[in-house]
């Protein structure tokens, strides 16, 4: 069980300290989907330095505070026998332990999961389940679901404030996004998402939530006190990744079917433009190394640019898969 290895908050922030003055730069932990692998990658060098086998098509991907677990979803599952009831488990989450190079547990969750979610305090996991209409959370001391909350239909991405009391989801099926409380673990309000939100970012104010809303190809800016969608901004055709600059003043956005990266200046709503080809995927910011990392959906490949010239800085060559939801560990 994980609980013998999770480690007491305290100890988590010595950890978080010690781990600030040794590493000079992030570690990027990427999921290869179809080669069935995680990647970690040192994002000073932008090399690869460790590969985990034994991971079932992972495509959603979290790390622990302290950066000792990585938790992976699956987009596998196994059939649901005749007469099963809804609920029955058919897909795993995996649970890696980098510093001992392979899967340690696994934890089983119904449905094939797209996208992760962890509480500031690394203890628990929210993975979206499109097809149940739901999230799961696992509490890693336990290594078990121990909620499965209805959002709405087709839930595909997750982010937690930083106070760890709120979570909200995007329900693509029906362009809202669920806010969850995790002191009760309730659905508390449903807010306007746009037309089909997927991935989701939080502003640094905490008063804004951005969402992609690929079928329309903009990304909907909503006003967290009014639950409203009080603007949006075209970004292109096939848009998917997103995330925010390190000082929280400008949102990356990819544009698979354009071959487009775009910076956006939300209080301006000026935009940067960046070639990359074929079809630039999940991106992540690479916080505190001033980068950004984006995948490609079609070559094995991950783009690095730097954020603030929005210049192509190097490609990382990946050994196959394509990169998905990344986690980046201080």
């Amino acid at each position: 069980m994980l609980k013998h290895y999770l480690k007491p908050a305290t100890i988590i922030a010595a950890t978080l300290l010690s781990a600030s003055v040794v590493r000079a730069e992030p570690t990027v932990y990427i999921p290869l989907g179809s080669a069935n692998e995680v990647i970690a990658v040192d994002a000073a060098t932008d090399k690869i330095t460790a590969t985990y086998t034994g991971v079932d098509n992972p495509h959603g991907l979290v790390a622990t505070p302290d950066g000792e677990y990585l938790i992976a979803g699956s987009l596998n599952e196994a059939p649901l026998p005749s007469g099963a009831k809804a609920d029955t488990p058919n897909s795993k989450l995996f649970l890696v332990h980098p510093g001992h190079g392979h899967v340690m547990s696994t934890i089983p969750v119904s449905g094939w999961t797209h996208h992760e979610a962890i509480t500031p305090d690394g203890r628990y996991v929210i993975s979206t389940h499109p097809t149940r209409g739901a999230v799961s959370v696992v509490d890693l001391q336990s290594n078990q679901v121990v909620h499965t909350i209805q959002t709405g239909p087709v839930p595909n991405y997750t982010v937690i404030t930083p106070d760890g009391k709120t979570a909200y989801v995007s329900n693509s099926g029906n362009g809202t996004v669920a806010e969850i409380n995790l002191g009760t673990w309730k659905v508390t309000r449903s807010l306007q998402g746009g037309p089909s939100p997927e991935h989701l970012v939080r502003a640094g104010d905490g008063q804004t939530l951005y969402a992609t809303n690929p079928r329309a190809g903009t990304i909907s800016v909503i006003s967290v006190a009014s639950g409203k969608v009080v603007r949006s901004f075209m970004i292109g055709k096939g848009l998917h990744g997103l995330d925010i600059s390190d000082d929280g003043k400008t949102l990356f956005a990819s544009a698979k079917n354009e071959n487009k990266l775009v910076a956006l200046d939300p209080a301006t709503g000026n935009k940067r433009v960046l070639a990359l080809s074929p079809a630039p995927y999940h991106l992540n910011t690479v916080h505190g190394a001033g980068k950004v990392y984006v995948s490609s959906r079609k070559q094995p490949l991950i783009w690095v640019v730097d954020q603030k010239t929005w210049k192509l800085l190097d490609t990382i060559k990946l050994p196959g898969g394509e990169g998905h939801q990344m986690a980046v560990v201080q």
